[in-house]
This record gives structure tokens, C-alpha cells and sequence, in this order.
């Protein structure tokens, strides 16, 4: 563990090193230094999405009403169901007369179209509720999950406590106008976190830009899915009591940013703040190499093999950008549980070379094994290595 510890010391020096020139370099002297960011929205915050950290913020724990971005919570709810295994996603949901009427075709609002009495898959109605905003599909799914809507919402409540949540209060599982559901930017980009970080497999189902039901063909909602590089999702919102809002999410240089605004008086002008917002965000940050795919990270002990060591590689390219405040505090660390048992085979994770800044991870890759070490077969050699491991830690 010894020579592992240290060889992940001398990775920071050396990409401390390569930064400073980096920076040096790129920096024009008198460069002029941007200006003070001033959101258009009343509402907005915008933060990194691994480590929660706070790039931007304007009237972000002010409770307002949501509109559909409020959907987040629910489409979390049925992740976490999918997950534990009380939902399956080809389960089909029954349509209730109350999922038609109030979130179907019939109440002129948003709707995925399906029928009354109709069974869809969870999947199916999962893809109508993100993509198409669909209010029918939100209802379907509680109503699945908790015998009704209301049932639902106290599930809500109970989500929000454990997430964290301290200005948002729950009336539906749709974002429809209800004076109790109203949410602020701070709690929306929280859950917006919560699924990036749990539900990665389905967080996926944001960026998709279309979606058909009953022979009909809706488009995303969401601007940024095609003008915005790195966008991959997540939830548009409007009423007009709430406005155009928007949560979205972009990822350059191995960070994500997550961004909301809330409030604005039109859909350019929602598209145009997340744009800047996410500008803004992404300007702050240089991008650095920190390894070539294959390169070595370390070398790592091997408990009763032929060989003492063996090398730990990354498995592909790792980049990450940083803010300038960031580089003050960066750290490499390389975590793996050591040592290793033989026999060791090759090309199996052990760990995970992390990108640490305030001491909150941003950035991570795995590390393998470079190659394979034999068990010595030979008992006295075995217990040698033991003695020495016990004694000297390699």
C-alpha cells in the first residue's frame, strides 16, 4: 500500500504541474476578465452535477409554482420503483377513466393520447411523461403506485424529505395548477441530480427526441436537445401562472452542469436564458488531459503471487475541465482495496482513479489490471510474501 500511496502522490504533482503550464500558457496578458453574470430569469441556478457545488443562483429557494417541470419527481418515484423491483418495465398500467379524463385527450393539456381503459407498459408510459410531457402517463403511474393520485403525493412529500428538499410542497404528480405544488430552482435541480447520479439507465430516456403512442408523433419539448452541444436532457414546464421554465443538463470536457430557470415570459426567451446559463457555466472551466487510455495509474501489491506487482491502467481516455478556483484545490486519488490475491487475471476493475476538489469527487474513471500474476504454488514463498506484507506493507 505504500508504494501505491505514493506513486498516486507523484500523479498529483505531476498534473499540478501540467496545469499551471497549461494555464500559463493560454492566458494572454491584460486579457480582460468576463463580467459579473446577471440572469434574465427571476429564477435560476445552475450546478455541477457530481458534486452538487454552486456555480450560479438567483431567487433559487423562492417557492414557485413548477408546471411540469415538477415531473422530475414523479419520473424519480418510478425509477426508484423500477429499481427495487415493485415496478417491472414491461408491466402494463391500466388507463383509469381519472388518467383520460383529467390527463388525456379530453383535457386539452399535455398527453401521450392514450385510451381510456387501454394497458400500457411502465415504459411506454415512462417515455410519454418525459419526452411528450404527458399528464395522462404521470397519473397512470401514481395512481399504479399508490392507488391514486393523492396517495401518491404524500409518497412525494416523503421523497422530498429524504432528498433534501426544503422549499417545495406537492399537490399532484402532473405540475398542473394547484395552490399546495409549488417547488424552487434549488429543489428542482436536486432531483434533477438525484436521477443523473441513481437512475443513469434511465435517465438516457431525456434525450430521446420523439416519442409515438396511439399513431401519434410528438417532439421533445426541450430546446436545448438540438441547438445546444452536450445537451442530453431533461424537462421543460409552462402554465401561466408558472411560465416557461426549464431544467436542463449538459456535459463538455467530462463535467455536467445542470441548469434551471423559472419564470420566463416566453419560449425564446427560455430557450435563450438556458443557453446563456449554460455558457456561462461551461466558460469557467479549461479542459485538461489527465490520462491516455491505457496509460499506468499505479502499480498495486499482489498478495501470494509470482509476481509482487502488477499495474493498474485506465480503460480509456480521462479528461476533465476545471474552473480556476477548482485548480486550487484539486487532488488525484487512486482507490482500489489492496493488496490483490492471486492468481490476478487481466482486464479487471479493482478501482477507481477520482478527480477531488473541497474535497468532493467531479470526475472518476476505473483502473484495471495490466496483466495476469500466477498464485505461487510453492506454501513456503506464500507465507514469505505474508510476512512481508504484514511487516513492510509490500
Amino acid at each position: 500500500m505504500q508504494r501505491v500511496m505514493y506513486r498516486s502522490f507523484l500523479i498529483f504533482i505531476a498534473l499540478a504541474a501540467v496545469w499551471t503550464t497549461a494555464i500559463l500558457s493560454q492566458e494572454e496578458p491584460g486579457a480582460a476578465v468576463e463580467p459579473t453574470y446577471e440572469s434574465k430569469a427571476p429564477y435560476a441556478i445552475l450546478i455541477d452535477a457530481r458534486s452538487g457545488a454552486v456555480f450560479y443562483e438567483k431567487g433559487a429557494d423562492v417557492s414557485v409554482p413548477p408546471a411540469s417541470m415538477s415531473k422530475l419527481m414523479t419520473q424519480a418515484i418510478v425509477f426508484d420503483a423500477l429499481q427495487k423491483g415493485d415496478l417491472k418495465p414491461d408491466q402494463e398500467i391500466l388507463i383509469t377513466e381519472d388518467a383520460w379524463r383529467r390527463g388525456g385527450g379530453p383535457s386539452g393539456g399535455s398527453t401521450m393520447y392514450a385510451e381510456l381503459n387501454s394497458r400500457v407498459t411502465v415504459m411506454n408510459l415512462l417515455r410519454g411523461a418525459i419526452i411528450q410531457s404527458a399528464n395522462d402517463a404521470c397519473i397512470a403511474l401514481a395512481t399504479a403506485i399508490s392507488g391514486s393520485e393523492q396517495g401518491f403525493v404524500s409518497v412525494m412529500s416523503t421523497k422530498g424529505k429524504e432528498l433534501g428538499l426544503t422549499n417545495s410542497t406537492f399537490g399532484n404528480s402532473t405540475g398542473l395548477p394547484d395552490p399546495n405544488h409549488k417547488m424552487s430552482m434549488r429543489d428542482l435541480a436536486t432531483i434533477a441530480r438525484y436521477i443523473v447520479s441513481t437512475h443513469p439507465e434511465y435517465f438516457k430516456i431525456y434525450g430521446e427526441g420523439s416519442f409515438t403512442w396511439n399513431k401519434i408523433t410528438q417532439q421533445n419539448r426541450n430546446p436545448l436537445l438540438k441547438e445546444y452541444p452536450g445537451a442530453d436532457g431533461m424537462k421543460t414546464g409552462f402554465t401561466r401562472e408558472a411560465g416557461y421554465g426549464l431544467v436542463g443538463t449538459a456535459m463538455r470536457d467530462g463535467r455536467r452542469l445542470i441548469m434551471v430557470v423559472g419564470g420566463m415570459e416566453s419560449i425564446a426567451s427560455r430557450r435563450e436564458e438556458a443557453q446563456r446559463l449554460l455558457d456561462f457555466g461551461f466558460r469557467q472551466f479549461r479542459p485538461f488531459d489527465v490520462f491516455e487510455q491505457g496509460d499506468t495509474v499505479a502499480e498495486a501489491r499482489v498478495w501470494g503471487g509470482e509476481e509482487r506487482w502488477v499495474d493498474l491502467v485506465t480503460t480509456q481516455a480521462f479528461k476533465i475541465a476545471l474552473s480556476s478556483k477548482e485548480q486550487d484545490t484539486v487532488e488525484v486519488k487512486l482507490d482500489y482495496d489492496g493488496p490483490l490475491l492471486a492468481p490476478v487475471k487481466q482486464g479487471v476493475e479493482v478501482g477507481k482513479v477520482r478527480v477531488v476538489v473541497d474535497g468532493k469527487t467531479v470526475a472518476e474513471t476505473p483502473v484495471v489490471t495490466a496483466g495476469e500474476v500466477p498464485a505461487i504454488q510453492s506454501m513456503w514463498k506464500k507465507a514469505l510474501d505474508s510476512v512481508l506484507i504484514m511487516t513492510f506493507g509490500g
